[in-house]
């Protein structure tokens, strides 16, 4: 079993587009998707649920009023959650579940609800199984959503026996980005050409070669700078990253996103389908 993972150091570089399309393209493949802070791999390939499930991590503080004798104890909250009247009240969205008000209560009154921040689903797609996930506003653990979501998807995919997992990341190099690279065989870093697309790129290769994992480069939309996209395009080549290809602006991208299709997958193909296919057969000759 392989797993590829899509990922761009900034958002609006096509990576989820991308990732759609090989959706389209692969065979005997699972879906994930783990950009759990904003999911919307989902737009492009209409998942039917299977399985809704609540996704908890973390505690919430909560006051037992009856027991709660309004002794402002647990006014030493750092977060300020704590209000006080009658008896104390905790603002659910300003806790973080430090546990220091219920720790101090002298009179037990405050518990730690295990917290429910989030809901993950396996789903059926038009292009095979999709395992993805939503964490709620304002919510953490982002970072244990998207282990969660891909330890899910392996495990379908050896249940189906799937040889490929396809894994649509969240943008950036953080947390989330990092759980991701759990079990990943091959990176596929998505930029554009402009100076903050070539500049999160790097971002993305130094974490790759830090987790010491196989990395290529996409270029989307590299005829709207040609000058900046040989740039990158050298650099990587300088740093030993292969580009697999360059995606032209097609309008007919924006087409297909608003009709909730992939971007190879209508009978009218334009310049980035045809570019798109390119990018996916380079791609699995080197798996």
């Amino acid at each position: 079993m392989k797993e590829i993972v899509v990922l761009s150091g900034k958002g609006g570089t096509g990576k989820t587009t991308l990732l759609g399309s090989f959706a389209f393209l692969a065979e005997n493949k699972i879906v994930a998707d783990c950009d759990v802070d904003a999911a919307d791999l989902h737009l492009l390939l209409a998942p039917r649920p299977r399985s809704e499930n609540e996704f908890r991590s973390g505690v919430k503080a909560r006051v037992i009023e009856d027991k709660c004798s309004g002794c402002g104890t647990c006014e030493l909250c750092r977060f300020e959650a704590v209000t006080l009247n009658e008896t104390a009240f905790i603002d659910p969205l300003a806790c973080e579940g430090c546990g220091v008000c219920a720790h101090f209560c002298p009179e037990d009154a405050i518990v730690l609800d295990e917290n429910h921040c989030g809901t993950w689903f396996i789903s059926d797609t038009a292009y095979g199984p999709m395992v993805h996930a939503q964490l709620f506003a304002g919510e953490e653990n982002s970072g244990k959503l998207v282990s969660f979501v891909k330890t899910r998807a392996r495990e379908l995919a050896e249940e189906i026996g799937a040889e490929l997992i396809l894994v649509d990341g969240a943008p950036g190099i953080g947390c989330p980005v990092i759980a991701s690279l759990a079990n990943t065989d091959i990176i596929v870093a998505v930029t554009e050409p402009t100076q903050s697309g070539r500049h999160d790129l790097e971002r993305v290769l130094d974490l790759a070669d830090h987790f010491k994992i196989k990395t290529f480069v996409c270029l989307n939309k590299w005829d709207l700078n040609p000058e900046t996209a040989d740039e990158i395009e050298h650099s990587c080549r300088e740093r030993g990253v292969e580009i697999l290809g360059r995606i032209p602006f097609d309008p007919t991208v924006v087409s297909c996103q608003v009709n909730g299709t992939p971007v190879v997958g209508t009978a009218d193909e334009g310049n980035a389908a045809a570019a798109v296919r390119g990018v996916w057969d380079n791609l699995t000759t080197r798996l």
